[in-house]
């Protein structure tokens, strides 16, 4: 009787643990799924894969590094199909240097390519009132915002990493 008692006993053990492990595992899975900017560059990096800083991105598809806020460092860029994506920690506004400002969201999303960012979602400027901004074209002394019309800036004024004021909505 007591050896029929260990197997069951080892086998309800053994079964309790694998079901343990499995809930474990799709933890860690769904856990995977979820992680969102912060965390993915880990799970890339975990991959083999390094990830090079977003001003780095920026300079080698010949766009001023500053245009996105300081902290938003995390991102996801596909070079097959050019989709970026940058995660930023709240929803913000940068002044830059030509009294210009830009509001951001917590996600700007766009498709990169030399010179240009397009068909951006997640960023506004104000002109008179805030308007989506849709396009960032560069070239070597300007930086051009299409926002309802095309707007010119002095690139100098977006080469330098800013700081974001928080603010409440986007």
């Amino acid at each position: 009787m007591d050896q029929i008692l260990n197997k069951v006993g080892s086998y309800w053990i053994g079964q309790k643990a694998n079901k343990e492990l499995n809930s474990v595992g799709d933890d860690i899975s769904s856990l995977s799924n979820s992680i969102e900017g912060g965390a993915k560059w880990l799970v890339n990096k975990l991959k083999g894969k390094m990830q090079k800083p977003l001003p780095d991105l920026l300079k080698e598809y010949d766009l001023a590094i500053g245009i996105f806020p300081r902290d938003a460092t995390n991102y996801e860029f596909n070079e097959e199909t050019g989709k970026l994506i940058v995660y930023i920690p709240s929803i913000c506004e940068v002044g830059y240097r030509d009294s210009s400002i830009l509001r951001f969201s917590t996600t700007v999303t766009g498709y990169l390519e030399k010179g240009k960012l397009a068909d951006i979602d997640g960023i506004k400027t104000k002109v008179i009132v805030w308007a989506k901004v849709t396009c960032i074209t560069s070239d070597k002394s300007k930086i051009h915002f299409t926002a309802g019309m095309k707007k010119s800036r002095n690139r100098d004024a977006y080469e330098v990493l800013r700081g974001g004021i928080a603010v409440e909505k986007f």
